[in-house]
């Protein structure tokens, strides 16, 4: 005689906390990427003018001069 065994398992899910930890998640990986992306720029800006041209740029740029 064979017998079947039917387990029914239910698992309980909060919908917002697990939306919250995709966001944060991906909120984070943004930021990282974000900031990579300004470390090239200004590596770049280094290598194209030197820390004086960088300095000057900057300083032109926030005074308007």
């Amino acid at each position: 005689m064979t017998a079947k065994v039917i387990n029914r398992v239910e698992s309980k899910i909060d919908v917002g906390q697990e939306t919250a930890k995709f966001t944060l998640s991906a909120f984070g990986v943004v930021s990282v990427l974000i900031g990579i992306w300004g470390t090239a720029c200004l590596i770049g800006g280094l290598a194209s003018s030197g820390a004086g041209g960088l300095l000057q740029g900057y300083v032109s740029a926030l005074t308007g001069m």
